[in-house]
């Protein structure tokens, strides 16, 4: 599953690249993250929500044997082989090649977190390179928005979800609000749609499913009426995420943590 250390990741990456510095690897954002999770006085793992819940993994996973991450097919666009379980650890070598989105949002002083970049892919890629490109493109290639400067960094959130389980839905609800992301392709006067939505976008939105697939529509380009959404013939491929979630306060806090110790 996406991991703290990959949210830091993708800040450490954006941050360099706007600084103009040379990033950590993921390596190293591992181990030392690993450290300074060990070094924090228990008043600041309360303060940090991912460190509170990278402790609490930490703390159950040594009275349990391990949990199971799997990544089944996918459709036709993208192949994905099948991988036996394995178990869940910050160790992200033990994590195969992964389809991945990286979203950025910003703190808003009226309306709270809003959307401030979101992009990702359905083939699959190494961890590293797969965080690292598009941690980038989607902070400073979204055509839906500016690119991410430097000013804005203290103001912004990130998520990272790895996509895992695919399957071909039989029809436009074979899918559940909260579980599945939903990718839909389809034809129209001659010419081919398609968008998605990661799990969690229903929900947050408030949507049903019927909402969830007319908003997927309207993403893609569909300019037809509403109520006539059920003529369209659709392909929907349903899919879940494990996500994990960072702010930029807490990227600070560990990332002042590393150049202290260069002193």
């Amino acid at each position: 599953m996406a991991t703290p250390a990959h949210c830091l990741y993708c800040f450490e990456v954006l941050s360099a690249n706007l600084e103009h510095r040379k990033p950590l690897t993921l390596s190293q954002v591992q181990k030392s993250y690993s450290e300074y999770l060990s070094s924090s006085p228990p008043s600041d793992t309360k303060q940090l929500p991912a460190l509170r819940r990278l402790a609490d993994t930490s703390s159950s996973s040594s009275s349990s044997s391990s949990s199971s991450l799997s990544l089944a097919s996918s459709t036709p666009a993208t192949s994905l082989s099948s991988t036996p379980s394995l178990p869940s650890s910050d160790d992200d070598t033990l994590i195969p090649d992964s389809p991945l989105f990286v979203t950025w949002n910003t703190l808003h002083p009226r309306h709270g977190h809003v959307l401030r970049g979101c992009i990702g892919t359905f083939e699959p890629h190494p961890i590293e390179e797969g965080l690292s490109s598009y941690a980038l493109i989607s902070a400073l290639q979204d055509m839906r928005f500016n690119p991410i400067t430097l000013k804005e960094l203290p103001t912004l959130s990130v998520a990272v979800t790895l996509l895992t389980d695919f399957e071909d839905a039989s029809d436009a609800m074979d899918w559940e609000l909260g579980k599945h992301g939903i990718r839909i392709s389809f034809y129209y006067h001659g010419k081919k749609y398609g968008s998605t939505y990661l799990p969690d976008v229903a929900v947050e939105q408030g949507w049903d499913k019927e909402e969830t697939i007319t908003s997927l529509m309207r993403k893609a380009g569909w300019m037809g009426k509403k109520d006539k959404w059920t003529e369209v013939e659709l392909k929907v491929v349903r899919y879940q995420g494990r996500k994990e979630k960072l702010e930029y306060e807490e990227y600070k806090r560990w990332r002042e943590w590393v150049d202290g110790k260069k002193e």
